[in-house]
């Protein structure tokens, strides 16, 4: 179903995992069977090319026999090199990192859609931790935190300076525990939330009909079985509606990405030709082309598209896709600007390095990085409030009236307009929004 088009084939590109993916915090509980996280070759066994430099190391020796002779407490040899680890990956970008065994373990378990904690995607800005985007179902997205929220304080401490894997490893404990984090939101006086820590099942894909011919799909985050996820997703959907549909709103907000082959998966299934995403890096592993497969899953669907600040990464490779195919209309404000991929390269002592080996763009050539996607159609997040004027009088409502001249049934004004249950899009303004808009190109189509 997926054209893959290399620039230069990996021999082993199955055993590498490429990430699109903000931080979180999770703590998974089951591996998925289907991932291997050996490296390729080529990263696994690098190349020295240049002579050590002696000068920096014989300074490094220094430093660390200062410490173990001068330090206040005693520190031992291990703990000292696997901080300087941490500090050599931690000083090359927000989302390389040192994995050591439990965080490499929670790592790989990621993309189960298993795992207890809050549910946040988190990342570092200004020296402050930053909540991406909650995960919806999760105790984060039920108590309120919101993509852009700061968190100053952890159970009472101050995160200022904190490394993210630190504040994880906080925010991390057993399911039914508390934490409390104190957050400040666009420049307002700081609000504690008091969490209960959970075991979360993530449901990747979610979708429901908004009305007739008008269906909602929401991906949460990108699993490493999103792709088939959606493709079933949209036949459900279309069954529903005997057989087609008049308009599709995709809800990537607040999605911080995931598996970026699951990304151009879900792309393909509404793209029938070109490229999707192509990467590039200093190694050729990291240099590949994702093409469109001519199977359409869609069935070439009227689409309308929601981002927003909480789209990160993955999602912003769709995003970005479906924009620049023109095969969408993406609504919303701008996406975070996570452009770049990850490599997880497991080390011998079951440790590794998450680290960032590529940049990715667009079908035409733009790079997301630091710049995010912009919507063809702005529209901020509101609230919808339902004016309750004065009852008005109808022609059915009048007495002696004539019927319908069509034989249909009298709708005095007392007769209500839909007795279902609510709908998502009544309490969603950029939804329904994005609803109206499939509703005005359907009537364009048809004229």
């Amino acid at each position: 179903m997926l054209q893959l088009r290399p620039i230069a084939r990996p021999s082993s590109l199955a055993l590498a995992v490429l990430l699109a993916w903000q931080g979180s915090v999770m703590a998974q509980e089951q591996t998925p069977a289907d991932l291997d996280l050996t490296p390729p070759a080529e990263l696994a066994e690098p190349e020295i090319k240049a002579p050590l430099p002696l000068d920096e190391l014989r300074t490094f020796a220094e430093v660390m026999d200062r410490i173990k002779a001068a330090y206040v407490e005693p520190v031992d040899d291990k703990t000292l090199l696997e901080n300087a680890i941490k500090g050599m990956l931690s000083n090359l970008d927000p989302h390389s990192a040192y994995l050591e065994p439990e965080a490499f373990a929670d790592l790989q378990e990621t993309t189960s859609g298993e795992f207890g904690g809050l549910g946040i995607e988190v990342g570092i800005e200004d020296g402050f931790i930053k909540v991406i985007a909650p995960i919806d179902d999760t105790p984060a997205s039920r108590g309120g935190i919101e993509a852009g929220d700061l968190i100053v304080k952890i159970d009472g401490q101050p995160t200022k300076g904190l490394g993210m894997m630190e504040a994880v490893e906080q925010m991390r404990g057993k399911p039914g525990t508390q934490v409390t984090l104190t957050l400040v939101r666009e420049g307002g006086k700081p609000f504690d939330v008091e969490l209960t820590r959970s075991n979360i099942k993530v449901e990747s894909v979610k979708s429901q009909m908004l009305e007739p011919g008008y269906g909602y799909l929401r991906i949460t985050q990108f699993q490493v079985h999103s792709g088939d996820e959606v493709e079933k997703a949209l036949a459900r959907l279309r069954k529903e509606n005997d057989g087609k549909l008049k308009g599709l709103v995709l809800d990537l907000r607040n999605n911080p990405g995931g598996v970026l082959q699951s990304a151009v998966e879900v792309a393909d299934h509404f793209l029938t030709d070109g490229l999707i995403v192509y990467t590039e890096g200093r190694i050729p592993n990291s240099e590949l082309r994702f093409s469109a497969d001519p199977a359409d899953a869609s069935e070439g669907v009227p689409l309308v598209v929601l981002i927003n600040g909480g789209s990160a990464s993955a999602s912003e490779i769709v995003a970005g896709a479906l924009q620049d195919h023109k095969r969408a209309v993406l609504m919303g404000t701008d996406s975070f600007g996570k452009g770049s991929v990850q490599t997880v390269l497991p080390l011998n002592n079951d440790r590794a390095l998450k680290l960032t080996t590529a940049l990715y763009y667009t079908p035409d050539g733009r790079s997301i990085q630091a710049q995010g996607i912009e919507p063809d159609i702005r529209v901020e997040r509101a609230k919808l409030t339902r004016e309750n004027g004065v009852d008005t009088i109808r022609e059915a409502d009048l007495a002696g009236h004539l019927g319908n001249g069509n034989g249909e049934p009298d709708r005095p004004s007392d007769t209500p307009a839909d007795a279902d249950e609510p709908r998502p899009q009544e309490d969603d303004y950029q939804l329904s929004q994005a609803l109206n808009l499939l509703k005005g190109l359907n009537l364009t189509r048809r004229q």
